[in-house]
């Protein structure tokens, strides 16, 4: 039956589509991934892979920290913002950490003395940047632009106090994020996620030729399988416009059958001479008044084939 045989050859084309789509996307993924690497190795300290360009006596110079309180990030300036950013990188988020405490001029007395403040104390009173005064580098810079270390208040710890007989516990605000975020709406690349590791340098070339190689694999692989494919879904194709054929013959002279199916390759831009010379043979194309579709229609079945 046709209803089975279109669908059984629809099938076939369906797996095949979705075969291509699959290793297409793969071989996309791979090949922005290659991209990725090319743009950071050619890059400038906004882009590239730190581990490439630091030296291991420039670091070892730098004040580094990572502590429970405090995080050394590296931040990458154009030098048409360098000036700007080093008059301003104090005061960048200002709003981000409360210095506020107890009032002590009121209480000497309990100067050092374990005290339950509570809620009575704003920490928020007084605000500041969570930048440690002093701890700009420079590091290095290139063409494009200058990179440098700050070192940063990891969070901040909101304590705890009672309501009644109840506790309500502390919490605590992560600052690295917020001022990271702060950095990039002024344009300033902040290098996070960088730890200096010696043995990296030159990993990322190595990977990159890696990633040559099997992007060049997948494109040769991908190759092969089209070519190997493009035969089976262009005779499937090719199948289903007969049994069109077939179909619109009958609904158009009726049964039994009794016509005649001709395959006609035509140079480019014949087609219309073609279709010319059938309709003066087989008699004049006539358009359908009621032909919500606009479609030619002509004494004969007509279908378009462009591979």
């Amino acid at each position: 039956p046709l209803k089975e045989l279109v669908s059984l050859i629809s099938s076939g084309v369906s797996a095949i589509d979705e075969e291509l789509k699959q290793l297409s996307n793969s071989y996309g993924d791979k090949q922005a991934a290659l991209q990725d690497a090319k743009r950071k190795k050619g890059g400038n300290l906004m882009s590239v892979d730190l581990n490439d360009v630091l030296e291991e006596k420039v670091v070892k110079n730098l004040k580094i920290f990572d502590t429970e309180y405090l995080k050394t990030v590296f931040v990458a300036v154009g030098k048409a913002q360098v000036e700007g950013f080093e008059k301003e990188i104090y005061n960048l988020g200002g709003e981000l950490v409360g210095y506020g405490g107890p009032d002590w001029s009121r209480m000497p007395n309990g100067l050092g003395q374990p005290t339950n403040f509570g809620s009575q104390v704003d920490r928020h009173q007084k605000k500041g940047s969570p930048v440690v005064p002093g701890s700009l580098e420079k590091v290095m810079e290139d063409n494009d632009s200058v990179l440098y270390t700050i070192t940063v208040l990891k969070g901040m710890y909101e304590a705890g106090y009672y309501e009644g007989e109840e506790f309500v516990p502390g919490t605590k605000i992560d600052l690295l994020e917020a001022f990271a975020k702060i950095l990039r709406e002024k344009r300033y690349a902040v290098r996070e996620n960088f730890t200096y590791d010696p043995s990296q340098q030159g990993k990322s070339a190595m990977m990159m030729e890696q990633l040559q190689v099997e992007v060049d694999n997948m494109r040769s692989g991908l190759t092969r399988w089209c070519k190997t494919h493009f035969g089976e879904a262009f005779v499937a194709w090719m199948h289903i416009k007969v049994i069109r054929v077939f179909v619109e013959s009958v609904l158009r002279y009726g049964l039994p059958v009794d016509f005649t199916a001709v395959l006609y390759k035509v140079a480019s831009g014949k087609d219309a001479m073609l279709v010319n010379a059938l309709d003066k043979t087989f008699g004049e194309s006539v358009k359908d008044d009621d032909d919500l579709d606009d479609e030619e229609y002509h004494d004969f079945v007509l279908i378009k084939f462009e591979p």
